[in-house]
Formats: structure tokens, C-alpha cells, sequence
């Protein structure tokens, strides 16, 4: 059999497994329902895996150079549906399923303490089948209309899984605003789809780039990165993010910021490769956007003590780094310059991978505290180090990972976007040199205040003592419970370890999106090749040495009787659990010293000067978003106050609502009498 039957056959059996996908889903999801209270969450995990082997055998044929091409046109109403799994789909593809994967393990424990919300369970366990096959779909529909159907199919599904614990009002509302935003961006994507449609005649994806090669290229990229960005949670466009999170059950904070907040970098992305020109503009305006977007969500995520909360902003904060690679890489698509192109490129792509395994981890591990105490608020926590030690170190690696140290998987997509901006610093012009040397400052500024944000979370959940006593002591969770975390960080190490795999893998994904006559070769990186692979030898040798080092301490004081006593106090005799550091006092210095970004309402009564001896008082405080307090609650307002005008026209009245009817037919009747309708 020659080489052109055998890739005609991979193809044709590619296309079967695509089909049996949407079988097993549409299956599934009756089976689900169906099925008796105790077999849900297992069958759940098997459709999952199958439906992820069905999609990720296309999608790793896509990324070593056969990708699939097919069309859809019967049962379409809107004509043919191109379905394409190319190498950048597939990269997102094979990481929506791993983090999918972890989440339903993780989740098939989790929700074992709601079992007795049966029809709850239930529903919870098909939205999330379809939530996974939506999610894929996004990927490989090349279709504007189907697209669409597809990404709406995703938002709601995930809308139904945030809002599990729908009897909490606050859940209620976070799902609203998640909804609202969302449908928002809809508006923008929709706007932008119809604008190719009637530029170009055609709903075809491959449209889009003979639009954007006219001249009003620039003001539809912007309705696209506004209607992808509200999705991936840039700033000003985020505020849904820290809402929906903390609201969601665990395992599905993990799975939306590992992976939901991706696909609007993959429109984004999908949109970037079909550029043709404006290059230099449009590629300074993403990496200054995320630049701002990355400061903002540390910022916040620095001084919030709601520890799924600090996650959600530490999601938008990483998807600023990740739109700082594609700023830089469209910058060097401008410039002609293949190197800065491929750093850029590779260090967003490869961030975005990291960001999915590490955040994830991280949620996690969150999700298992909070299930054993019962709050989110590190200041009621500390101590948990003693009776959750496996937790604790899984959460720890997540932090070292997400602040970007050796030997995890942060530290290669981190250092790879630093060379970008070294290599831009060389390279460009001094304008463009002046806004890298400014970047490259900001992600330092990133990455140390990340250091202090996970530092305080570690510090005040995990260490210390007990700050408020809790109904029941904690407990290690189960095996299967850390199993698939085990997992993550596996995965995080051969990251860390074996970078050079990785980053040719994404030199694939890069020469095959980025569109001819762009760049003329991809002769340039082979220096950098070295390099990254130095690192992984570097890291697992550092692996290595604190591997030994424990096993030689634990070796030595196997037969040395330990002594167990309190933390030397200073000479204090009496202390007590208040006098730690909180993580509010951790973090309250640079709260202070940027109190015009990050605002702090407080609620207390002053004393008066006349108050010899002060009574007690109640003091609380908590941190609000600038940009949500500022701007969208403000237009919120001011658009509720208009809308109150026009309440007469709702005003219950059987007789107001058929003259509405009657207006209705005699405006219809007048129109098509006169030729307007």
C-alpha cells in the first residue's frame, strides 16, 4: 500500500471515529439519565474516556501531519460544514481532553457528599458529557453558524454546572452574570461572523481571512478579540470569572479555568494566523492589553482571602502571560522575524497548557480543603499541613509550578516567553524595543507578586495553627481522590523535564497555522533547541538532588526519637493562635500601596477622640474589582434607571397586551400596503 492509500485510509478512519463521537454522546446522555443513582458518575468517567480516545487519535494524526478535512452537507440547513482538526485544533483538542479526564475522577469522588441530591446528580452528570463534546466541537467546526451553536451548546452547559448549589443566591447570581456576559460576547462573534458573510459570501472559517486581508482587517479582528476575550477573561472583560469559580463546584472551576477560558484563546489565536496585515498594530495592542490584564489579575489575586476566589483572578492573570506570547508573535509576524515568531507562538501555546495542569491541580487541591473544613476563608483556616500533608504537598507543587520555578512546567513557558522578549530587545526597532524592555519588567512584577500571593495562600491555609475552631477535624482525603492530581503533576514534570519534546511538537502547530509568504523559514530556533533542553536536564538533575536529599534525611532519623514542641515565641509564654500573620496582614502593604487599583471597603465605627477607654467594636473588610465597581456596575445602573421608564408597558393587563396585539397586526398591514415590508 502506497503512502497516499495509507493516509486516504488514517483520514477515512478518522472521520468514522468523529462520527461514532457524536453516537456515543448522543447516547450517552440517555444513557445517563436512565441509569440507576449508583452507576452515573462510573458510566460518566467511561464515556469520557472513550469519547477522548475517539478525539484524540484525529487530533495526534493532525499533529504529526495529517490533518483532517471533511464536509458536512447533509441535514445542514445552513449549507456545508467543514469540520477541520489541523495542528492547532488538535493542540487544544488533546488538552481539553486530559483536563476533562481529571476532572471527572476528581469529580466522581467530590460529588459523593451531594448523593443525595439524586436528580441534581443526575443532571449534573449528562450536562457535563455535553459540556466535553461541546468543548471539542468548538475546535473542529469551521462553520460560522455551526460554530456558533456550538460555543452557545458549551456556555450553557458549563452556565448549568456552576449553578449546582442553585438554592444559594449568590450561586444564582454569579450563574446570571456568567450568562449575561457570555451572550455579550455572542453579540460581538456574531456581529463579526455576519460582517465575513457579507464581505466574502461565506460562512467557511477560511472567509474570515479574506475579510481580514481588506482594509477594515483591524476593526474586525477587535469584534473578534472582544467576543473571544470575554470568554478567555482578559481585563475589563473578565468580571464574570471571579463569580462563576468560587460558585462552581470544584472539579468544575478546574475544568473551566483549565481549559473553558482556552478556547477563547483559541479563537483568538484561530483569528491571529489568518492575519494579513496591520501586523505591528494589532500585535502591540494584544501584548500591551494583556500586559495590563496580567498586573491586574496578580494584583488581585494578591490580596483576596477567598482562596477560590485568588484562583479565579490567578486565571486571569495567567491569561494575560499567554496574551503576551501572541502579542509577541504577531509582532514578529510583522517584522518578518521567524525566531520572535516562533517564541511568541510556542510560549502562549505552551503556557496554555501548563496553565491548564497547574490551575487545575491547584483547584483540586482546594476543592478537598474546603470539602474537609467547610469555608473558603483562609483567615478561619491554618494548620492543615498536619492532618492533610498529601494535600498540601499537591497544592504546593501547583504554586511552585503557577510562580513559574524549576522543576515544573511554569518555569519552560516562562522562559521561553523572557527569551521572546530578549530576542525583541535585540532585534527590533527602538520603539518597539522600548515596549519589550517594558513587558519584560511587568511579567517580572507578575511573577514576584504571584510569589507573594501563593506564598500567603500556602503560609495561612497550611501552616500555622487552627485560627478558628472547626466542627470536625480534617481528614487526608482518599487515594482516589489524589489520583488523578498524581496525574497533573506527572504530566507538569515531563513538561519540566523534557521541554524540547514539547516545543517541537508546538514548531509543528506554528509552521502549519501560520499562513505562506508570512515567513519564509523557520530557520532560527535550532540554537534555542539546546537551551531548552539544558533545562529539562537541569531540572530533573534538581529533581534528583531533592529526591536524595529526603531519602537521606529520612534515612538518618529512621532510629532518632523525634521531640514535637511549640514554635519558639519570642519569650513570650502565652501565645495564641490570633497572633499569626493572616493573610490579610501578609498582604495589606502592597494593598496599601496600590489602594487606586485594588479598593477595599471596610465597615467599622471609628472611636471618638472623647473614648478614654475604646468598647469592643466589629470590624470587617473585603476587596471589590475596580474595573466591575467602577465601570459595569455604574452602566448596570444606568441602564436598570432607563429601563424602569418603559415598566407601564408590563403592567398586567389583559386588555393592554390585545391592543399591543391589535397595534401589532394594523402596523403589519399598514407596512406591507405601502411596499415597506
Amino acid at each position: 500500500m502506497n503512502e497516499k492509500k495509507w493516509i486516504n485510509l488514517v483520514l477515512m478512519g478518522d472521520s468514522n471515529l468523529l462520527i461514532l463521537n457524536f453516537i456515543v454522546t448522543f447516547f450517552g446522555l440517555l444513557l445517563i439519565l436512565i441509569s440507576p443513582a449508583k452507576w452515573k458518575s462510573g458510566l460518566l468517567l467511561l464515556l469520557v474516556i472513550f469519547n477522548s480516545f475517539l478525539t484524540s487519535v484525529p487530533a495526534i494524526h493532525a499533529l504529526t501531519g495529517t490533518p483532517l478535512n471533511i464536509i458536512i452537507s447533509r441535514f445542514s440547513p445552513f449549507g456545508p460544514i467543514p469540520v477541520r482538526i489541523d495542528a492547532l485544533a488538535a493542540w487544544f483538542i488533546l488538552i481539553i481532553n486530559f483536563t476533562c479526564i481529571t476532572g471527572v475522577l476528581y469529580g466522581k469522588k467530590y460529588m459523593e457528599a451531594y448523593k443525595e441530591q439524586k436528580g441534581n446528580l443526575s443532571m449534573h452528570w449528562t450536562l457535563y458529557l455535553l459540556f466535553h463534546f461541546s468543548m471539542v466541537s468548538v475546535c473542529m467546526v469551521q462553520n460560522s453558524i455551526a460554530f456558533l451553536i456550538a460555543w452557545e451548546l458549551m456556555s450553557l452547559s458549563s452556565l448549568l454546572l456552576v449553578v449546582f448549589d442553585h438554592q444559594n443566591k449568590k450561586t444564582l447570581h454569579a450563574g446570571i452574570n456568567y450568562l449575561v456576559q457570555m451572550h455579550i460576547g455572542v453579540l460581538f462573534l456574531t456581529s463579526a461572523f455576519i460582517w465575513v458573510y457579507f464581505s466574502e459570501g461565506s460562512f467557511d472559517f477560511t472567509a474570515i481571512g479574506r475579510a481580514l486581508n481588506n482594509h477594515t482587517g483591524i476593526w474586525l479582528f477587535f469584534l473578534f478579540f472582544v467576543g473571544f476575550g470575554i470568554k478567555a477573561g482578559f481585563t475589563f472583560m473578565h468580571t464574570w470569572l471571579p463569580h462563576a469559580h468560587p460558585a462552581a463546584p470544584s472539579h468544575i472551576s478546574g475544568v473551566m479555568s483549565g481549559v473553558i477560558v482556552k478556547l477563547g484563546i483559541y479563537g483568538i489565536l484561530r483569528v491571529a494566523f489568518m492575519l494579513k496585515q496591520d501586523y505591528l498594530l494589532i500585535g502591540q495592542f494584544v501584548l500591551i492589553f494583556s500586559i495590563v490584564t496580567g498586573l491586574f489579575g496578580i494584583l488581585n489575586a494578591a490580596v483576596h482571602r477567598d482562596f477560590k476566589k485568588m484562583l479565579a483572578y490567578c486565571t486571569i492573570e495567567n491569561i494575560g502571560i499567554i496574551g503576551t506570547g501572541i502579542g509577541i508573535g504577531i509582532i514578529g509576524m510583522g517584522n518578518n522575524n521567524s525566531l520572535l515568531m516562533i517564541l511568541g507562538f510556542s510560549g502562549a501555546l505552551l503556557h496554555t497548557l501548563n496553565h491548564s495542569l497547574f490551575k487545575s491541580l491547584l483547584f483540586f487541591s482546594a476543592g478537598s480543603v474546603y470539602q474537609q473544613t467547610h469555608s473558603r476563608d483562609m483567615e478561619k483556616l491554618g494548620g492543615l499541613a498536619k492532618y492533610m500533608p498529601k494535600t498540601a504537598m499537591t497544592f504546593l507543587i501547583g504554586a511552585i509550578a503557577i510562580c513559574g520555578l524549576p522543576p515544573f512546567n511554569g518555569f519552560v513557558s516562562e522562559f521561553i516567553l523572557y527569551s521572546g522578549y530578549v530576542e525583541g530587545i535585540k532585534v527590533l526597532p527602538i520603539s518597539q524595543t522600548i515596549l519589550m524592555v517594558i513587558s519584560i519588567a511587568c511579567l517580572a512584577i507578575i511573577g514576584g507578586i504571584s510569589m507573594l500571593a501563593f506564598t500567603k495562600s500556602y503560609g495561612t491555609i497550611f501552616l500555622g495553627n487552627a485560627r478558628t475552631p472547626l466542627h470536625d477535624q480534617p481528614q487526608e482525603t482518599s487515594f482516589m481522590t489524589r489520583f488523578p492530581l498524581y496525574l497533573i503533576i506527572l504530566v507538569m514534570l515531563s513538561v519540566g523535564i523534557f521541554p524540547q519534546f514539547y516545543f517541537s511538537v508546538l514548531i509543528n502547530v506554528i509552521s502549519t497555522s501560520v499562513p505562506g509568504g508570512i515567513v519564509n523559514n523557520f530557520a532560527g530556533y535550532d540554537n534555542l533547541l539546546p537551551v531548552i533542553s539544558s533545562v529539562g536536564r537541569y531540572s530533573l538533575a534538581f529533581l534528583c538532588f531533592t529526591v536524595l536529599i529526603y531519602f537521606l534525611r529520612n534515612r538518618l532519623m529512621q532510629n532518632r526519637t523525634e521531640n514535637i514542641a511549640g514554635t519558639w515565641g519570642c519569650g513570650y509564654a502565652a501565645p495564641n493562635v490570633k497572633m499569626q500573620y493572616t493573610g490579610k496582614s501578609f498582604s495589606k502593604p502592597i494593598a496599601k500601596l496600590l489602594n487606586f487599583v485594588v479598593l477595599e471597603k471596610k465597615k467599622f465605627t471609628e472611636i471618638p477622640k472623647n473614648e478614654v477607654f475604646p468598647l469592643e467594636r466589629d470590624y470587617s473588610s473585603h476587596y471589590i474589582d475596580f474595573f466591575e465597581s467602577n465601570i459595569i456596575n455604574k452602566v448596570v445602573d444606568k441602564i436598570v434607571y432607563a429601563a424602569n421608564y418603559f415598566q407601564f408597558i408590563q403592567n398586567g393587563k389583559i386588555q393592554a397586551y390585545v391592543l399591543y396585539g391589535i397595534f401589532f397586526i394594523i402596523l403589519i398591514f399598514l407596512g406591507t400596503a405601502i411596499n415597506i415590508i
